[in-house]
């Protein structure tokens, strides 16, 4: 009976040892809320492509949040070697449907990443399958949008310098390092996976961090090489999914942010981007890729369209339970001229240089550790479009306004498991 129990006592034990050395999470974050958008232009609008506004009041999925479910995992293999993976998917939890056409996502199961890898204590990890860039795993952390408390609504116009992640990377192979002396570095690339046509659609990501204390200062820029006239929709970037420059030929972000943490959760954060595409086409082409500017229903050819963001935020936590964030934007573009509208019926568009300048604010209050109720509001003004209707106002992930203001309020909860 002795030799049993201690039989009985060392299987147990060598079952709890290996269950440490694998470990398999399921997590998810759901986002729900009713919001209100004044000056939206109606489908009418749309369709006879001359702008008329309307009140909207809708149930919105990842005001604030995509919603999400996704399992990691990670395996011991001795040493400081880990193998390690990450599968996530976004919806819209208002209708369960797979996709979230609110971030851009493709159809797909595990739209949002799906990789696997190798991670080392020492060195870092190696990781390959569709990622995030470093834009957003380096420099965004500093941006409102993706700082862990304003997120979507935060976003630059049309997201344009992918700091709330519409863009990932498919067919990527990604080097992140360990921290040395609170550094960290990173570089990836992704495939184009077409057959004689290497450079159509591949892209490269390379970033720097550097954090002291509660001091973050970080850098990172991507290149994405795109044949505008010949669209590879099996790309590193499908134009299926992505920002704003998504949409054409060449693709460049750089970016720069810095922040600072206090020791009560409190922050300050800043943000400097610039980012740009070539070779604009017309989304009727048929061979073209469509240049629909995302959020907006209209397109545009032209040799180029450039953007400058200029942010500033802070979030102040009144008591631990609840906090004050805001943040403001001030976007610069600049437009060749070309052609805008709808379809077939695109017309001459003259160069533009709009402006846009956008407030966003939120009250959070926090129920438990993993439940919490916001208020959030965003502001628009857009000047300098010239009469382009793809630049009208454009609260990011809300219908486009058919003029030059835009005003969304909203009252959420979001739920972290």
């Amino acid at each position: 009976m002795k030799l049993q129990g201690l039989t009985i006592a060392t299987l147990v034990l060598l079952a709890g040892e290996a269950h440490a050395q694998s470990s398999v999470t399921l997590y998810g974050l759901l986002d729900a809320s009713v919001a209100y958008t004044n000056s939206v232009n109606t489908s009418k609008g749309i369709s006879t492509g001359t702008a008329q506004g309307g009140a909207q009041y809708q149930m919105f999925s990842g005001l604030l949040n995509t919603s999400r479910w996704g399992i990691r995992g990670s395996e011991d293999l001795g040493g400081g070697l880990h193998a390690v993976f990450d599968l996530e998917n976004g919806f819209a939890l208002n209708s369960g449907a797979l996709k979230n056409s609110e971030t851009g996502q493709t159809p797909d199961l595990f739209g949002r990443q799906a990789w696997v890898g190798l991670s080392s204590d020492q060195y870092g990890s190696v990781t390959l399958g569709r990622q995030y860039d470093f834009i957003f795993e380096y420099v965004a952390p500093q941006s409102a949008t993706a700082a862990g408390w304003g997120g979507n609504l935060f976003a630059h116009p049309f997201d344009n310098d992918n700091m709330d992640d519409s863009l990932r990377l498919n067919n990527s192979i990604k080097f992140s390092s360990a921290t040395y002396a609170g550094i960290k570095v990173g570089a990836m690339y992704a495939f184009s996976d077409a057959a004689g046509e290497s450079g159509n659609d591949n892209a490269y990501s390379v970033g720097a961090n550097y954090v002291y204390g509660g001091f973050t200062v970080a850098a990172a820029y991507d290149q994405v090489n795109r044949n505008a006239s010949s669209m590879n929709t099996a790309g590193a970037a499908s134009s299926i999914d992505g920002n704003a420059l998504s949409y054409g030929g060449d693709q460049q972000i750089y970016s720069v942010s810095a922040g600072y943490k206090f020791p009560n959760k409190s922050s300050i954060g800043f943000v400097w981007s610039h980012s740009v595409t070539y070779d604009l086409m017309n989304p009727t082409a048929g061979t073209g890729a469509t240049t629909s500017l995302y959020g907006s229903s209209y397109g545009l050819t032209g040799s180029s369209l450039k953007f400058d963001n200029f942010e500033i935020n802070g979030r102040y936590f009144v008591r631990p339970d609840i906090s004050l964030g805001a943040a403001y934007t001030y976007t610069m573009a600049s437009y060749s001229g070309g052609t805008s509208g709808l379809g077939s019926t695109m017309t001459s568009a003259g160069a533009a240089t709009p402006h846009w300048n956008q407030v966003t604010v939120e009250a959070d209050y926090l129920l438990s550790r993993s439940t919490d109720i916001y208020l959030a509001a965003a502001y628009q003004k857009v000047s300098g479009g010239n009469g382009i209707q793809a630049f009208n106002a454009g609260i990011y992930n809300m219908t486009q306004s058919s003029g030059d203001e835009q005003v969304v309020a909203a009252v959420g909860m979001r739920h972290r498991f």
